[in-house]
């Protein structure tokens, strides 16, 4: 069996996969046309999210099993697509969520203690320690929306806080240990910080805008580490001008391409992220919270794993 991979990624993904009997090849350039001329010598697919695998694509995979997307998300995939071919499609949400649930944590303190405001100003030789006086977590309650696999990563990191942990999901008896699962109305009312790790759907998209933010009955941090489109930008901004939301860390954008590579389609910055730029209270990063060294490894290792059983079965 032939397995072609679109993008790059640890090399024990093409090494188990060898290891199984499973022949590798490698097209990280040509365009989906060009692909789509080739793609029906495949029995397995790798990607991450260099271009969407639609009904077209697929239509042309007439030998496709499987195709395992190296990350964890899944909306860049025509799933519906896929099941009418009869093509299994895999991701590895336990190979980064790790990684995700440090990289919120790490912002929700940057966040409280103002270390990059902080940072910045020191380099300048503001010497400004009241203006700089932080938040301690214990004893605040944090809300997490969608509990899965990074939501419960999230709520693992947060014991020994001594804060309290809520969640929202749609599905039911998801909660645990680490966080009381309650109506999304009650987290509303409750939630001091609240952490989006939820999917790209189209019920979450512009899930958080105006609406949904005033909802909430006392100010609060927002953390997303899930999808950019989740987020209404202008009404994130508008909120925190306001001081409905105190601060926010965002490792995605509304403005992200689908294939989280680029920002902006163009030179124009929107104006509502040049507002968002000024503040002090924002911490932004570039789509990595997933992103570490570790998790490399472990999301093309859970890939590799789930392909080989699904060609072997």
């Amino acid at each position: 069996m032939k397995i072609l991979h679109l993008d790059s990624n640890h090399e024990i993904l093409e090494q188990k996969l060898a290891a199984a009997g499973f022949e590798n090849d490698f097209d990280h350039t040509s365009n989906k046309e060009k692909i789509e001329e080739i793609i029906a010598n495949y029995d397995g697919l790798v990607v991450r999210s260099r271009f969407p695998i639609d009904h077209e694509f697929l239509s042309k995979a007439t030998n496709l099993k499987c195709i395992g997307r190296v990350g964890a998300g899944l909306e860049n995939i025509d799933l519906n697509a896929a099941a009418e071919f009869g093509i299994a499609c895999f991701n590895a949400p336990e190979g980064n969520r790790n990684a995700v649930g440090e990289h919120a944590l790490g912002m929700l303190l940057s966040l409280f203690n103002k270390l990059n405001k902080g940072d910045r100003e020191v380099r300048k030789g503001i010497w400004d320690r009241e203006g700089n006086r932080g938040l301690e977590l214990d004893g605040k309650t944090v809300g997490i929306i969608g509990y899965g696999n990074m939501g419960k990563a999230f709520a693992r990191k947060l014991r020994g806080f001594d804060c309290k942990v809520i969640c929202y999901d749609i599905k039911a008896n998801v909660g645990d240990e680490n966080a009381t699962q309650v109506s999304l109305n009650e987290l509303q009312s409750k939630s001091q910080v609240l952490s989006l790790h939820t999917p790209e759907t189209p019920q979450t998209i512009n899930m958080v805008n105006s609406d949904f933010i005033n909802e909430f009955q006392q100010p609060f941090y927002l953390i997303n580490t899930a999808r950019g489109k989740s987020v209404v930008t202008l009404d994130l901004v508008t909120a925190m001008e306001n001081g409905k939301i105190l601060g926010a860390g965002l490792d995605v954008l509304e403005y992200e391409k689908s294939s989280f590579e680029t920002l902006f389609r163009n030179s124009d910055i929107p104006q509502a992220f040049k507002r968002l730029l000024e503040m002090d209270n924002v911490i932004l990063s570039p789509h990595v919270a997933g992103w570490t060294v570790e998790s490399k490894y472990k999301l093309a290792e859970t890939i590799a794993d789930k392909m080989i059983k699904n060609l072997n079965s």
